[in-house]
């Protein structure tokens, strides 16, 4: 059964097919819940309030978007909303090496390279504990989530353009505070720009 299907049909009222839409997205909503909150207690409690706001309005669902994008914009208010009554928001550990545009290292079974990865998770999740709510947003949605850039600009209701240089301008304060913090090194970003430091030494 489609997804169109699925949302046609709980439209109409039939509540195994809004069962099967949160089979679908419940854990994409969860991983942006608990990227938010650091708390598996409170990223249920939004999970199950996402789906709950998303059953009662599901007859407002025109498809002007995509229904994830519709979903997901619902799970970031909801977050936007739970950090404004906590005021303390941390991150869940990230698993993701490529957030800062770091060069994937060669898997090794050595225990060091075990440490050195975890260290990196720390250090990030307190870099991103340091930046704007708006900048982790975007970088969670992008880097944690593996979202499009549409279905980001869609959800935030701003220009592609935008979630563009806001993702930029939030790898850059990230790489920032992980250089001024010092607890790690990081390597260059690409090859090209090894090349530009040799050419600038010619």
């Amino acid at each position: 059964m489609t997804e169109d299907v699925l949302i046609k049909r709980a439209k109409n009222g039939e509540v195994a097919a809004f069962e099967a839409l949160v089979s679908a997205y419940e854990r994409r909503v969860y991983t942006l819940a608990i990227r938010s909150t650091n708390s598996h207690e409170d990223a249920l409690d939004i999970t199950q309030e996402v789906f709950l706001k998303a059953y009662k309005s599901i007859s407002s669902f025109r498809g002007d978007s995509g229904f994830s994008t519709w979903l997901y914009r619902i799970t970031m208010n909801q977050c936007v909303d739970f950090a404004r009554r906590k005021k303390n928001i941390t991150v869940q550990s990230i698993d993701d090496d490529n957030l800062l545009q770091l060069p994937d290292t060669k898997e090794s079974n050595q225990p060091e390279h075990s440490l050195e990865k975890s260290e990196l998770r720390k250090e990030l999740d307190t870099a991103l504990d340091m930046v704007s709510q708006e900048h982790r947003a975007v970088v969670i949605m992008r880097d944690v989530v593996g979202m499009k850039y549409s279905d980001i600009a869609k959800t935030l209701e701003v220009e592609e353009g935008t979630v563009k240089s806001r993702l930029a301008r939030a790898r850059s304060a990230l790489r920032k505070i992980l250089i001024e913090r010092g607890n790690i090194s990081l390597p260059s970003t690409s090859k090209q720009s090894e090349r530009r430091r040799e050419n600038a030494k010619l």
